[in-house]
């Protein structure tokens, strides 16, 4: 069993770089230092949920009592809240005329 939760680990890790590597190369014009403070938070969160998710992993393979791993929910709950709050903000900020912030897939 242990070894489907690293290879599953490993998954979500190279899933983590090439969200990273997508988000890092998207241009994003901000009208203010508050915007792009808020757009580098959302980022985090954004690839930082996919490498908690391979740390969750790993770290069920590899800790020796999973029960005490049970505190680590909490830092996906995190990031994700982080990513929320951040995307509320900036949908509604005024980075371009037209309203974009360049959050906007596709």
């Amino acid at each position: 069993m242990t070894v489907v939760e690293l290879v599953s680990a490993g998954i979500l890790a190279i899933a983590g770089v090439r969200s990273l590597l997508t988000w890092i190369v998207r241009p994003f014009s901000a009208a203010s230092a508050m915007e792009h403070v808020a757009y580098a938070l959302h980022i985090t969160g954004r690839v930082g949920l996919w490498f908690a998710f391979a740390g969750f992993f790993a770290g069920y393979a590899l800790v020796d009592d999973p029960h005490l791993f049970g505190w680590y929910v909490f830092v996906p709950i995190g990031l994700a809240g982080v990513q929320l709050l951040t995307g509320l903000f900036l949908s509604r900020s005024s980075a371009s005329p037209e309203g974009e912030t360049g959050l906007r897939e596709g």
